[in-house]
């Protein structure tokens, strides 16, 4: 079986926590280099401090996992398509659809791999929620998202900013369960954007959903004291499902169905490597169009300056 030879850009608190230790434990991957614009470096890889001298001084590579914000995504994926590597997107995996709509065709006219990556759709309890929920009709879906943006994103002012996503930088990762799970297309109907007076990006969203049902999610990042990752779906027939942590655990009507720890990033490079080995893209823009759609119709609602 083929080991290959990946490298990481963008030396961020995402890839510190998931990318290098879950590389560093596979059997599918070599970690063979990384870029930091702050000069970071991991054990055992060539450092460079851009995307472009990685890829210029590594033509042995076969692959990278793009890590930057958003904004700078497109650029930096299409480069290192054009050197011919494979690329795997972090989440969101572009700033606009436009983007990944390019991307997915230089993807697929040069033969390589692209892959959109989800982390939360990895979860059993996810699949579980899907299969259950598939022929239903539901009359009720609540997604509830709630964190401390100074616990999880501290010190990123690009997130703030046009393109950075604000709060859809976590909340896209409910809207990518319920993209997988609802067994039915999923439309946004209106959106409020609350937004600090110094931000561009909201800091907290209400959608609502096209029915029929009581279809809603809410975002916020102003949450103290822990956080609450939870979708609740409610059926025609009157079941009632959570997926709680994130779509680590599910109950049905109270009872505990599937839990399990974390390991989304374990999941998202044996995909990758099974992919790889295939010569098969997986893309998958519907969670970025809902958030699109909540941008195009969403009420801009200002609110308080946010400071850290």
């Amino acid at each position: 079986m083929s080991t290959y030879r990946i490298g990481v850009i963008g030396l961020g608190k995402i890839a510190q926590d998931q990318h290098l230790p879950v590389i560093a434990e596979s059997s599918d991957f070599t970690l063979a280099a990384v870029s930091s614009q702050r000069g970071l470096t991991a054990p055992g890889a060539l450092a460079f401090t851009s995307a472009e001298a990685l890829l210029a001084g590594t033509p042995h590579l076969d692959a990278v996992a793009i890590c930057t914000p958003p904004q700078a995504r497109y650029a930096i994926a299409l480069a290192a398509l054009q050197a011919g590597k494979h690329v795997m997107l972090e989440k969101p995996p572009a700033a606009t659809l436009s983007e990944l709509a390019a991307l997915e065709d230089a993807a697929a006219t040069r033969g390589l791999v692209l892959m959109t990556t989800w982390h939360s759709q990895y979860n059993a309890a996810v699949d579980m929620a899907r299969d259950l929920l598939a022929g239903q009709t539901v009359a009720e879906l609540f997604v509830n998202w709630q964190e401390d943006v100074r616990k999880w994103h501290p010190g990123q002012a690009w997130i703030w900013q046009a393109g950075g996503f604000g709060v859809f930088d976590p909340g896209i990762n409910a809207l990518s369960i319920v993209t997988k799970i609802m067994p039915h297309p999923v439309f946004v109907e209106r959106a409020d954007l609350v937004t600090p007076e110094n931000a561009d990006a909201p800091i907290a969203v209400s959608i609502r959903f096209a029915g029929p049902g009581d279809l809603r999610a809410e975002f916020d990042w102003r949450a103290t004291g822990g956080e609450t990752w939870e979708i609740t779906v409610v059926t025609g027939h009157g079941k009632r499902l959570v997926l709680s942590g994130g779509g680590t655990r599910l109950a049905v009507d109270g009872v505990t169905m599937a839990e399990a720890p974390q390991r989304e990033y374990q999941g998202i490079y044996t995909h990758f490597a099974e992919l790889l080995r295939a010569g098969r893209a997986h893309v998958d823009a519907a969670p970025l169009r809902l958030v699109a759609d909540a941008f195009m119709l969403g009420r801009r609602v200002a609110t308080a300056a946010f400071t850290e």
